[in-house]
């Protein structure tokens, strides 16, 4: 039995290093500006946590 393909387009969950909000790709950050379906790689580099406001690069990818 062969497994499907992976899915390239799977969405990613981000997590805030400082204070542990989380970004998930699929749903975006419409309150702060970030569309659903928006990949990380996508948010402008000066985007901050909206909960600490960390830097983008204080997050890290997680699995939920």
């Amino acid at each position: 039995m062969t497994m499907p393909p992976m899915n390239m387009t799977e969405t990613k969950t981000w997590m805030c290093l400082i204070c542990g909000w989380i970004y998930d790709e699929a749903a975006g950050a419409v309150e702060h500006g970030i569309a659903p379906g928006t990949p990380w790689a996508q948010v402008p580099m000066n985007w901050t946590c909206p909960e600490c406001g960390a830097r983008k690069e204080d997050f890290e990818m997680v699995q939920i």
